[in-house]
């Protein structure tokens, strides 16, 4: 019964989950479940959050690992698939690797306190997730909904809509084919290996849940040594040999307990304070491995964008509006592509090298494809890391992340003596205007310091004469109405 409630759970939570980052309509633009993930929650500090989780991890154990974490649901997706082909497939108890579990969680920390915050979100289990969703199964959906569409339209009917899909970006799609593919390579052959070597979150909770107050109990009287919880355990932690039980690597998935025909096995309270037994042994080729990984995600992304691309972008990049600073952005963002996912503009795309190695896959503000509604302010309702902090309407139209720039000698009503005025139509803030120029025309004149970044004058500009410079620590634009130049903000930007 533990079980099927826990699977029950645990598929209800991954499809909510995915749905948000799927869902372009605005059905759900308030994903409290992302915000109850503990590797956001610690990047943004939410005390409430990471008290609550390692609170139930302390009374249930890992819990979070088999009903929360949308990529540990995921690896059990792959272990079901596994059993459904190979109806004789067995684990078996592995000794712990606290060497390598530790080594990878210092070499983390030390990763993001010297700027690499993308090595973080690479490993982070929900931002990995993220990641998936957004760049595999969104166009999939997308696609599924212009088949729908393209249906409806030829019956009458038009509940349905066409969308754009598009490439984000090479290097995110790559990097997510590799997690999905090396993920579910590993939980399909070693089931929860990769949470219980590699996984960061995993290693903290593990600590945690050695002392939690509900746990795994093997009877000893009852056990008679069958090693048929020992071989359903995907998370290699039953010895059933000596009837122990590694209570840093048990996820709570309540599979040895419908195994075990004695019933020895129960789920239930257990004195605190012993602490599974260690071996501390490492695998030197999984060490390898993951030294390998770390090497190869480092260089890759950035030499397949550059690659794709051509072409090196020189220009300030623009972080979203309300990620306070190019700086707040890094210390914060694990590239879970959320933000990216629901923005209904299509502005926010993954990094290439516009932040530096340590930025890969955040986003970044393009206008290839729309521009900044001026009213929305959807991305900073929705980041559940703290890297976009949440501001009002007003708050955003005060706010500026960039500012125009305006290059005269390739406007075409200077170079091709015609009119347009198409960047000043779309400026929502008269940031730039028409003022008199030769032969009864008119030219672009630019106010920067109006600007709010919206990026409306650089999407419809026919020859980009008009862009955008990204401000590394945003600023605050002057109204129309104000006469002297504003140089602070009213928000604490801290930098």
């Amino acid at each position: 019964m533990l079980r099927k409630i826990r699977t029950a759970v645990a598929v209800a939570v991954i499809a909510i989950l995915t749905f948000g980052f799927l869902d372009f309509t605005g059905i759900i633009n308030d994903p409290w479940l992302q915000k109850i993930q503990f590797g956001p929650a610690l990047l943004s500090l939410s005390t409430v959050t990471l008290v609550c989780l390692i609170a139930g991890t302390l009374i249930f154990g890992r819990i979070y690992c088999s009903v929360i974490c949308p990529l540990g649901i995921f690896q059990d997706f792959f272990n079901w698939l596994s059993r459904k082909f190979d109806k004789k497939k067995k684990y078996g108890y592995k000794p712990e690797q606290p060497l390598l579990r530790w080594g990878v969680l210092a070499a983390l920390i030390i990763a993001w306190l010297l700027g690499f915050t993308f090595l973080v979100g690479l490993v982070e289990p929900y931002s990995a997730y993220g990641r998936i969703a957004d760049e595999l199964f969104k166009p999939v959906y997308l696609f599924g909904n212009n088949i729908l569409a393209a249906i409806s339209e030829k019956m009458g009917s038009y509940s349905f809509f066409k969308v754009l899909i598009s490439l984000k970006s090479v290097s995110a799609l790559v990097v997510s084919l590799l997690t999905l593919l090396i993920i579910g390579h590993i939980s399909y052959h070693h089931g929860r290996t990769w949470c219980n070597t590699i996984c960061p979150v995993g290693t903290l909770l593990g600590f945690f849940s050695r002392f939690s107050l509900l746990r795994m109990r093997i009877d000893k009287d009852k056990c008679n040594h069958c090693l048929a919880c020992q071989r359903k355990c995907k998370a290699f932690c039953i010895d059933s040999v000596d009837q122990k039980i590694d209570y840093s690597r048990c996820v709570d998935c309540f599979d040895c307990i419908d195994a075990c025909r004695q019933k020895a096995i129960s789920y239930g309270p257990v004195k605190c304070g012993k602490p599974a037994r260690k071996d501390d042994s490492v695998d030197e080729s999984k060490r390898q491995f993951l030294k390998s990984t770390l090497v190869l995600a480092a260089l890759a992304p950035a030499a397949l964008e550059a690659k794709v691309t051509g072409r090196k972008d020189t220009r300030v990049p623009m972080s979203p509006p309300g990620s306070l600073s190019h700086k707040n952005l890094l210390q914060h963002c694990t590239s879970c592509h959320l933000c990216v996912s629901k923005c209904p503009s299509h502005v926010l795309k993954p990094a290439g090298m516009e932040y530096g190695l340590g930025g890969i896959m955040q986003p970044v503000m393009k206008f290839d494809q729309g521009y900044c509604n001026y009213d929305c302010n959807l991305c900073s309702q929705i980041c559940p890391a703290g890297a976009i902090k949440p501001l009002t309407v007003e708050e955003k139209h005060r706010t500026q992340p960039g500012r125009v720039v305006f290059n005269k000698d390739i406007c075409v009503v200077n170079v091709n003596r015609t009119s347009c005025g198409a960047c000043a139509e779309h400026c929502p803030v008269q940031a730039i205007h028409m003022v008199p120029f030769e032969g009864g025309l008119t030219i672009p004149d630019t106010n920067p310091e109006l600007c709010v970044g919206c990026g409306g004058c650089e999407f419809i500009c026919p020859v980009k004469a008009v862009h955008i410079e990204g401000n590394p620590v945003h600023l605050e634009a002057k109204a129309p109405e104000q006469e002297t130049v504003i140089e602070t903000t009213d928000f604490d930007f801290g930098f």
